[in-house]
């Protein structure tokens, strides 16, 4: 609850507090599920305690909210730390999620201290940043690319390099028009991740955008093919228009048609193109799931 100060001024409640055994159901389990909360088990007695509380004081309030202290008094309140098998102390447990994931025994320095709660809080917003790609994915899937493109890049502020919120920033980018865009951001991936399937993903659909960016009107397309069923070429660029607008059946319906018309035509083209296609649209995609099906019954009826 927070407290009143200097005449009515409300602050906020201290990142660092002591805890009863009826109380730590509440301020460590409960607690942990919205931060790392880092429990101090110490005495009375023990000097090294003295040393190591002030410096986890100071370390937990640096970290800005990001984590929490809660401090155990194992004379006041021994079952706890029996339970949890506490034989020595100063002794820090950290919770995160309901659960004990690491701690230290001993009065470390302060600059192991700091690392300690910086690594704890990494792995937390490692974790909070797997929710996010979920939630950015599905906007993005749902055709709300500007909705995706902001929770990508509430991730890319946490891990400017994390590839696959950079591959799903670049496809809503590729969505929204702005293929510029999406080559810097493209241009941001590690050399070495640059085989990462999102990667590839988000590199197809802009080389899918850019070659429908030089097709001719869908209209004119159409009446092309309706005129003469043999123009393949016609076929294929209607195909590109088709999906880049969206209508991946439209698509995948002339593509196929161009291979069983004429499996070498091109080079092999329309079923190259249908592969890349296959990789802008995810190997889950329901087009896609139905284009390999498809495609397979063509080749090898």
């Amino acid at each position: 609850m927070s407290m009143l100060q200097n005449g009515g001024t409300t602050t906020a409640p201290d990142v660092v507090k002591e805890t009863t055994t009826q109380a730590f159901v509440k301020d460590v389990i409960e607690e942990s599920r919205r931060q790392p909360v880092l429990v101090d088990f110490w005495a009375p007695w023990c000097g090294p305690c003295r040393q190591l509380t002030p410096v986890l004081e100071k370390a937990v309030r640096a970290a800005k909210g990001k984590a929490r202290l809660v401090k155990m008094n194992i004379d006041d309140h021994p079952s706890i730390p029996s339970q949890m098998g506490i034989q020595s102390i100063p002794a820090v447990i950290a919770f995160v999620n309901g659960q004990p994931v690491d701690g230290f025994m001993g009065a470390l320095p302060e600059s192991q201290v700091t690392g300690f709660i910086e690594r704890l809080i990494k792995d937390k917003l490692g974790g909070e940043d797997e929710d996010l790609l979920k939630l950015a994915d599905a906007a993005l899937a749902e055709g709300d690319a500007e909705e995706a493109a902001d929770i990508y890049g509430q991730v890319l502020a946490n891990e400017p390099g994390n590839v696959p919120a950079l591959a799903g920033l670049a496809r809503c980018q590729v969505a929204t028009g702005d293929l510029a865009a999406a080559k810097q951001t493209l241009a941001l991936v590690p050399e070495a991740k640059s085989g990462d399937a999102a990667v590839a993903a988000a590199r197809a659909a802009l080389e899918l955008a850019e070659q429908a960016a030089n097709l001719g009107p869908i209209v004119e397309l159409e009446q092309k093919v309706a005129g003469n069923p043999l123009d393949h070429q016609a076929r294929y660029d209607l195909a590109l228009a088709l999906n880049a607008q969206g209508n991946r059946e439209g698509a995948l319906d002339h593509l196929l048609e161009v291979v069983r018309r004429d499996r070498k035509w091109n080079d092999d083209a329309a079923r190259k193109q249908l592969v890349q296609l296959f990789d802008a649209w995810g190997p889950t995609d329901e087009a896609t799931v139905a284009g390999r099906r498809r495609l397979s019954s063509i080749l090898f009826s």
